[in-house]
């Protein structure tokens, strides 16, 4: 740990009170700058779908083949964006929970604890919500649609705030969001597939159960990560679960935590050599020594979360928002329970939900248990 970093409080200022650079701002300023690319492929996505929802739907139902040998997997190109691209996003989204975990708001292990409550209250809650305005229907199957988040667009409106909200607010949002997505993969996995191929499925979970071993053996070569992780996405793909629950289990499998001095010091150690001898081999080799003194939560996090943010997230939205809005369309809505059950499970279970959760437990917990920021926010 550095000396500015020693005087630093867990809201990212030091002691003098000045903001800190610390990961997680930058994660956010990140976000910042993205939201207005993601808001472009809405808003792209909305216009091309009204101008000839054929194209739109001809586009993104294109099917992209992959094949190595005699073995290939096939999807639309939405499917590719929606199951292949955002298990990047979520191994992003992993990482930065992990690294919350580990050194930031969630290092106090109670804390977890709300998190965890409100994802579930907040699950819950939506899912009555739909099945009160679907009772005596047959769309009543239909209730998992209202229960899980939307991660990518949550974090993308949240963003359009800027700094209007404090950086906890969008912590808690997260920590919450990854409860809700590992609940909701596991729970539309189970009740939404008609046919669960349990040999790829364990392939799958073996293959997270080696990436475990491995990281806590502290091997440190990206490329049996990467492999391990390839391997375990079409495992899960083949075994007929949205995959990209792999992306945010590797992401929380990424240990974080500050660079030791004896790493940092052979670091300084290399760099003195490049500077008196500036050769090529000397530059990869301080270069390389840099990256290690850093955890590779950090690393990656630096080396995807820019395309997250700026490819993918939108990519997933030009893909999927593409509605064809008319009178007549919209006035079906509106008097449907489907769309009913679903925007009031959305738009008032969801935050009652997460908000009387919250308040519950702090209750219960006599103050010990409560967010990280103040009931206004």
């Amino acid at each position: 740990m550095t000396e500015s970093s020693a005087g630093a409080d867990h809201s990212g200022t030091t002691a003098g009170g000045a903001d800190a650079h610390t990961p997680f701002r930058s994660f956010l300023r990140t976000e910042t700058g993205s939201a207005a690319v993601l808001l472009a492929a809405v808003v792209a996505a909305l216009v091309w779908a009204n101008i000839s929802l054929a194209s739109y739907e001809t586009v993104w139902r294109t099917d992209l083949a992959l094949r190595l040998g005699s073995y290939g997997v096939t999807l639309e190109l939405r499917e590719w964006v929606n199951s292949g691209l955002m298990a990047v996003f979520f191994f992003v989204v992993g990482l930065e929970a992990r690294r919350e975990f580990d050194m930031g708001e969630l290092r106090e292990r109670r804390r977890v604890a709300l998190p965890f409550v409100a994802g579930i209250c907040g699950m819950l809650v939506p899912v009555g919500i739909f099945l009160a305005f679907n009772a005596g229907h047959d769309t009543t199957h239909g209730w998992g649609a209202a229960m899980s988040t939307d991660t990518a667009f949550a974090l993308g409106m949240l963003a359009l705030l800027g700094k209007r909200l404090p950086a906890a607010v969008r912590m808690f949002v997260l920590s919450v969001a990854v409860v809700d997505d590992f609940v909701a993969l596991v729970v539309i996995g189970v009740a939404y597939s008609d046919h669960i191929v349990l040999p790829g499925l364990l392939v799958s979970v073996g293959a997270l159960a080696v990436v475990l071993v491995i990281t806590l053996a502290g091997l440190r070569r990206g490329g049996a990560y990467a492999l391990l992780a390839v391997v375990a996405w079409v495992a899960m793909l083949e075994s007929g679960v949205d995959p990209i629950v792999v992306g945010l289990a590797m992401g929380l499998l990424t240990y974080a935590y500050p660079a030791a001095r004896s790493d940092l010091e052979r670091a300084s150690g290399l760099f003195r050599l490049f500077r008196e001898q500036p050769t090529p081999e000397l530059e990869r080799s301080a270069r390389l020594g840099l990256a290690s003194a850093i955890s590779p939560n950090e690393r990656l996090q630096r080396m995807y979360h820019p395309w997250s943010s700026y490819v993918i997230v939108p990519l997933f939205a030009l893909a999927n928002a593409g509605i064809r809005i008319t009178g007549s369309e919209l006035a079906n809505a509106f008097t449907s329970p489907i769309t009913l059950g679903i925007l009031c499970g959305f738009v008032v279970g969801k935050p009652v939900a997460i908000f009387g959760a919250s308040w519950l437990a702090t209750r219960i917990s006599g103050g010990r248990l409560r967010p990280p920021v103040g009931w206004g926010a």
